[in-house]
């Protein structure tokens, strides 16, 4: 498998404010790779970048072998692009939409024709390609945006925060979508603030924050680096969450956490299922009653917490 995408000590300053900071980024062709980060990490700025929209302060680019800075047109030919905000025109039809795009690549209309058709029936859009856009939900207008980006059949597809402002079913049907073209062989550039769709889709992940790249890996060999599994138990005597605490440190990698509000203890530990064997037996042998017990991932929101000391939520709000 080949590289795709790469760059390598990519910086762009806006006056004192400095949007990236000599960031890498190596992309395996015919993957979804995540670019993960707050509100003002860079990953716009990255996009841009690697799109043509945008050059570099300083650094090098190239997609599928071609310099972003040298070669901007013939990137443009093999790459799509669909950005935070839908870029559709809203007087005219879903059809007509795609129609223009495709004149856009300078397409021959019998193709354009046959692939809007091709594109409205797997975005399922048919039954409104001939209304106004005017007439489209949320959840159309985006799926429009996508398929208007795959016209001219991309081997590279950017999709920066796609799902932003989407309900929770228009957005599961567009990570269906993406899920297709990597099993078609696009690849897939996924910048994202939402931690589950990062999990959910992307093989590869890169945690940006303030322009750098602070992490790098898989989903789970990220979620690793917090410090392994989460052992939760609720104890059903509240007086009793001290001794549950005493017990569970036997078997703790690290510090033994309460909560007395809900009668939970919180234990970090290794060994998956083994480790709960051993708990419970803890527990059972200091004669503490359980209300329930229960062994939990870390989340790439305890990632994020654990490498920037600060929630993605803190950076939206």
């Amino acid at each position: 498998m080949s590289d795709m995408i790469i760059a390598r000590g990519l910086v762009k300053k806006y006056g004192d404010v400095v949007a990236l900071d000599g960031l890498d980024l190596t992309v395996p062709e015919g993957t979804v790779f995540g670019l993960l980060g707050p509100n003002g990490a860079g990953k716009t700025t990255t996009v841009r970048i690697l799109t043509t929209l945008l050059l570099p302060d300083s650094g090098t680019a190239t997609v599928d072998g071609l310099d972003v800075v040298k070669k901007p047109n013939a990137v443009r030919r093999i790459i799509g692009l669909t950005g935070q905000y839908a870029a559709v025109d809203e007087y005219l039809t879903g059809r007509e939409n795609l129609r223009m795009f495709g004149d856009l690549y300078h397409l021959p209309s019998k193709y354009v024709k046959e692939r809007s058709d091709e594109l409205l029936d797997r975005f399922d859009l048919a039954d409104a390609a001939d209304r106004s856009l005017r007439t489209y939900s949320g959840g159309m207008r985006r799926r429009l945006d996508l398929a208007a980006s795959l016209i001219a059949k991309p081997r590279v597809l950017f999709l920066d925060e796609p799902t932003t402002g989407l309900d929770p079913r228009s957005r599961i049907g567009l990570w269906e979508v993406i899920t297709d073209l990597v099993a078609d062989g696009t690849t897939v550039l996924l910048t994202t603030q939402y931690l589950e769709e990062a999990d959910q889709l992307a093989e590869e992940i890169v945690v940006i924050d303030h322009g750098r790249v602070i992490a790098q890996g898989t989903s789970d060999t990220l979620k690793d680096q917090v410090g392994g599994d989460r052992l939760e138990v609720v104890v059903e005597n509240p007086a009793q969450v001290d001794e549950a605490a005493q017990a569970l440190r036997s078997v703790a990698t690290g510090e033994v956490t309460v909560n007395r509000a809900d009668h939970r203890v919180v234990a970090p530990v290794i060994g998956g299922s083994l480790t709960l064997v051993d708990a419970v037996r803890s527990l059972d042998a200091a004669r503490v009653a359980i209300a329930d017990v229960a062994l939990r991932r870390p989340t790439l929101d305890d990632v994020f917490l654990s490498l920037t000391g600060h929630s993605a939520e803190e950076d939206q709000a």
